[in-house]
């Protein structure tokens, strides 16, 4: 039996590896029960809630390349810290990401730090997420990553 923030350092890491695979589609399923709250250029902050909603989000920012369908990148998560509330059925985590990104005419390179602000709660079949919110705080060059700037 797999320890409570073993199972949530996975949801974390399997969401970095769903985006470098390409799949959006498994990137938004994580959230058909949660939220994802971003912050703008200005501060604001924008929730995409469901799995609809998340998948329009990541659909309408990642370029995906036509070669394998996938980023070209690798999201690189770190000191991922988890804490699980006393009631034994919801926790949080924060964690750093960093993406890289490389492609024939792109060197590779950092192009976006992230810090991750998560939330879970545990069901019946496993833990979920019910909030990420995502605070840019490093960007680099993302004309290769990103369909539009944010």
């Amino acid at each position: 039996m797999q320890c409570d923030c073993c199972a949530i350092k996975k949801l974390i890491y399997q969401y970095a590896d769903h985006i470098d695979r390409g799949d959006l589609r498994a990137v938004a399923a994580m959230f058909s029960h949660g939220r994802i709250v971003a912050t703008d250029n200005e501060g604001r902050e924008n929730q995409f809630v469901g799995e609809d909603a998340v998948y329009d989000l990541m659909s309408a920012f990642t370029r995906l390349y036509p070669d394998n369908g996938t980023p070209h990148t690798k999201h690189m998560t770190t000191n991922v810290m988890v804490e699980l509330d006393d009631d034994g059925q919801t926790a949080g985590s924060q964690a750093y990401c960093i993406v890289f990104q490389a492609l024939p005419d792109f060197p590779l390179q950092p192009v976006i730090g992230v810090r991750y602000q998560d939330r879970f709660e545990k069901t019946e079949t496993g833990w979920r997420f019910s909030r990420r919110r995502m605070e840019t705080d490093l960007i680099g060059d993302l004309s290769r990553h990103l369909l539009q700037a944010i």
